[in-house]
């Protein structure tokens, strides 16, 4: 256990950096002191980023994506492929793939995947969003590109049950993304090929 300083907005800031996921007392309190050596005003100027943070985000009513508005860039852009939407686990996999430049199509930030678990099911994360939204924009591709994990796995299968009545191409990116792998670590490349090398949903279920 890391010693406290006689300081309790200090011991409260190392508190509150250290409850974020992979953060432990010895990086908040390096982090808290590294805060200290700036001046007054980059200090206030950190704080008010957060802040704003917490009182202006805003999701996209579309696609669930981080926004300033509610309908985001991505969503709004009128070059992009309306008829593709591209289903992910999170927001970081949007960059992710953003950052591969290989795909101009929508995506849908499910915020989760199923996990009996961890008490997570469908209703839990944007599915019936997902499927209404299909229902309404009527697509021609949906791209499963959750992590390549059991319960990306189990996502994946209930989405294409749900959508096997429609005359819809359910589409997964290819395998070059390694089993157990989560879309946001895996290198550009390797990404931008498995989008580009996507095969039919159907084709795994029978691999399996």
């Amino acid at each position: 256990m890391t010693p406290k300083i006689s300081s309790s907005p200090f011991n409260n800031a190392v508190e509150q950096l250290a409850s974020l996921p992979g953060i432990g007392n010895k990086t908040a309190l390096r982090l808290v002191l590294q805060v200290l050596n700036r001046n007054q005003q980059e200090i206030e100027a950190f704080g008010k980023a957060f802040i704003e943070l917490s009182n202006e985000i805003q999701y996209c009513n579309s696609c669930h994506n981080i926004s300033d508005t509610t309908k985001c860039d991505l969503c709004a852009s009128p070059i992009r492929n309306d008829n593709v939407i591209c289903v992910v686990e999170n927001i970081l996999d949007v960059i992710a793939i953003e950052r591969t430049n290989q795909f101009q199509g929508k995506f849908h930030v499910l915020g989760g995947i199923i996990s009996p678990m961890e008490g997570i099911g469908p209703n839990d994360i944007k599915i019936p969003e997902l499927i209404e939204r299909i229902n309404s924009v009527k697509p021609t591709e949906i791209i499963m590109a959750l992590s390549t994990t059991m319960e990306g796995d189990a996502t994946n299968f209930y989405i294409y049950k749900k959508l096997s009545h429609l005359d819809i191409n359910v589409t997964t990116i290819a395998r070059g993304v390694g089993i157990g792998d989560e879309i946001e670590y895996t290198d550009e490349l390797t990404l931008g090929r498995s989008l580009l090398n996507r095969i039919p949903f159907k084709n795994t279920l029978v691999l399996k």
